[in-house]
Order: C-alpha cells, then structure tokens, then sequence
C-alpha cells in the first residue's frame, strides 16, 4: 500500500487533485539583472570608501544565486563569505540582516535551528532588493570597522548604509520594473 504522501504525488502528477489539471508548465519571475547588479555594487563601494572602509559586496538575484562580487582591495578574506551570508539571510527572509538577527536574539534558544542553515547571519549589512512588493534580489556588505554582528556598533549599520546607497543608486530602474 502506497503512503498518503506518495499518493498525493501520483495524484497531483494524474490531476486529480483539484487545481492541478492543466496547470500552468512555465513560470516567469522576476530578477535583478547582471547591469542593474553592478551599478548597485559600485555605487555601494563608492559609498564604503568615502568613510574609508575597504568591503566585499555581494548582489544575489531572486533565487539566490550570485550576480556580482566585488572585493576591494585590502579587504578582509572572510568579508567575502560573510558578505554572502548577509545577502542570502535578507533574500530568504525577506527583511535586512541585522533585523532577522534582532528577532532572532528575542526568541533565542527557540530561534537557533535556522542558524544552523547554511548562509544564514545575524550579523547588520544585508538588505532586501525590492521592485514594488516583490523581493527580486539581495546585497550583502562585509569590512566597515566593526561589523562583526548585530550591535557591535558602527560596522553593521555602516555595511547597511553603504548597501542602502546602492540600492538607492538603482531604485528609479526597480520602480519601472
């Protein structure tokens, strides 16, 4: 005898489950693209060093896969691992960073299970890629002075601030999206 599992699947492949037949084959989501990706990670570069911090910037379309990485020169070797973590946390959870990690820290020890996943931080500098309400890619920061985590003071909110400036670089081309 098949488990209820297995024949939902059989089912649903069959459609003879409500909804499922004739479902729709191909679907269309929207991403951040490669140029759009670029210009952010410059410009957020751009901003880090008029403070004169030396950063890694990550920029992730929609589905989490890497479009840019941009280590300056002088920047730490770990910024660029955790310059992804930071990007990928704010896609996945569709908020900044250092936010999931605030909520985190309150419910914390029921809330520990995710930090085990890979690619997910606590740590400020990653924010969210929106084009009106949907989340079409995620920017990352790593390297300002002090950005070891959430409140360590200075180092994540400078990370999210020079995120913020790239995202702000691009937002007139997000909101034509």
């Amino acid at each position: 005898m098949k488990s209820n599992g297995t024949w939902l699947i059989v089912a649903a492949a069959l459609g003879l489950l409500p909804g499922t037949a004739g479902a729709q084959a191909i679907v269309v989501e929207r991403s951040l693209s490669v140029g759009a990706a670029l210009e952010l990670a410059s410009a957020a570069l751009d901003a880090c060093r008029k403070h004169g911090s030396r950063v890694t910037i990550t920029v992730l379309d929609h589905a989490g896969r890497t479009k840019v990485v941009l280590r300056d020169d002088g920047s730490n070797p770990h910024s660029v691992e955790h310059s992804l973590r930071k990007a990928y946390t704010a896609l996945t959870y569709k908020m900044p960073s250092g936010d999931y990690g605030k909520r985190a820290g309150k419910s914390f020890p029921g809330s520990h299970g995710p930090l085990h996943l890979a690619n997910i931080t606590t740590s400020a500098g990653g924010l969210p890629i929106r084009a009106g309400e949907t989340v079409v890619g995620a920017v990352g920061i790593s390297g300002t002075p002090g950005s070891g985590g959430a409140g360590s003071g200075g180092g994540g909110a400078a990370d999210e601030a020079c995120a913020q400036a790239g995202i702000d670089k691009i937002a007139t081309s997000l909101s034509g999206s």
